[in-house]
């Protein structure tokens, strides 16, 4: 935690503030070791401050890590506490709240709103947290498993997806919360599997399927994300071809992965292959992203990323082929980048017919 926090100071620095301020949970929880309805406040000699109402309090106590923790009456009285604390310093939040923001700046001249400090530390993981990216992409490893064991024809994909909520919870694994879901999970069978980000529906599955099986989950904060998709019975031709061409793209894409090389070349190593066996208008979406604290974070591995690849980031690598109303493959894996990828997930990404 103390390296964190030195972490979010020097970056800090970097826009010129003395004092951190988020009101986001999963910057809060990165910043404390606390995940909860609550302000915290980094100050430049590193002290730490949680300003939480009476209801979290005491789990604040308990589950953060070296932090000062003041009570505060929820909304204003929050907001009051925090003012008191920070008004004649140099001041970033990650506040996205417009009317906040305009309370904060009558009382605080030299606040700026800016996200920079917090994912420009966050985006390089420590060693705790590539545990617990890997004990997470392990327990998803298992999913794949349950999955290879449970889907037949017949099934519908919410019953699929309950059966592996059900395993996850089990496993202290649990939804993210992703505001542009209304599922956990993605499962999508058939023609389902051409929509990216397809909701689970009732929809049965029938022999001849492919199925796009998306497990985005967290444990203990941080997320894994990984996808296999599975054939029930036999396929057809173009989805053989497709599925091999997915797979080599993704092994190219993966093989690109190393420090110091472009995120966008880790997109153009698996765009350009499908590209040349004529398939290319149906890679309709990014190679991939970073994740940790949240489903989508730095870097973007796409063709307009400007990043550089460093060590201990945590990225996915995830070509696919959607084809409309007929199926879609994706073949994903979370990695750790290092001179030898660390991918994180040891599921097969061999075509797996059930």
């Amino acid at each position: 935690m103390k390296q964190r926090r030195s972490d979010l100071l020097r970056h800090a620095q970097k826009i010129n503030c003395d004092v951190l301020v988020t009101f986001e949970p999963e910057n809060l929880f990165y910043m404390t070791g606390f995940w909860g309805e609550a302000i915290g406040m980094l100050e430049k000699n590193g002290r730490t401050t949680i300003i939480a109402p009476e209801l979290e309090v005491g789990r604040a106590k308990e589950e953060s890590e070296d932090c000062g923790v003041v009570t505060a009456e929820r909304g204003t009285g929050l907001i009051s506490s925090l003012v008191k604390k920070i008004k004649n310093n140099r001041v970033c939040t990650d506040c996205q709240n417009y009317s906040v923001m305009m309370s904060l700046k009558k009382s605080v001249p030299k606040i700026t709103s800016s996200t920079e400090p917090f994912y420009n530390s966050r985006i390089i993981k420590d060693e705790k947290e590539v545990k617990t990216l890997k004990k997470a992409s392990k327990i998803i490893d298992e999913m794949f498993d349950v999955c290879s064991k449970k889907i037949k024809v017949g099934q519908k994909e919410s019953e699929l997806q309950s059966i592996l909520m059900t395993y996850a919870m089990e496993n202290q694994m649990f939804d993210t919360g992703y505001k542009s879901t209304l599922n956990p999970l993605i499962i999508a069978g058939g023609p389902n599997g051409a929509l990216p980000h397809a909701q689970v529906t009732n929809r049965k599955f029938k022999k001849g399927d492919l199925i796009v099986t998306d497990l985005t989950l967290r444990y203990k904060g941080y997320v894994s994300d990984a996808t296999r998709t599975f054939a029930l019975g036999q396929i057809s031709n173009q989805a053989k071809e497709a599925y091999e061409i997915v797979q080599e793209s993704q092994r190219l894409g993966l093989k690109a992965v190393k420090p110091n090389a472009d995120c966008r070349d880790v997109d153009s190593a698996c765009r350009k292959y499908i590209e040349e066996k004529k398939y290319g208008k149906y890679f309709i979406h990014s190679t991939g992203h970073g994740i940790g604290l949240e489903v989508h974070e730095l870097p973007t591995v796409s063709y307009r990323s400007q990043t550089k690849l460093q060590k201990n980031m945590a990225i996915t690598v995830e070509p696919g082929i959607y084809i409309e109303n007929k199926f879609g493959i994706r073949i994903e894996d979370s990695l750790i980048v290092s001179d030898r990828p660390a991918i994180m997930h040891k599921f097969t990404k061999d075509l797996v017919a059930v």
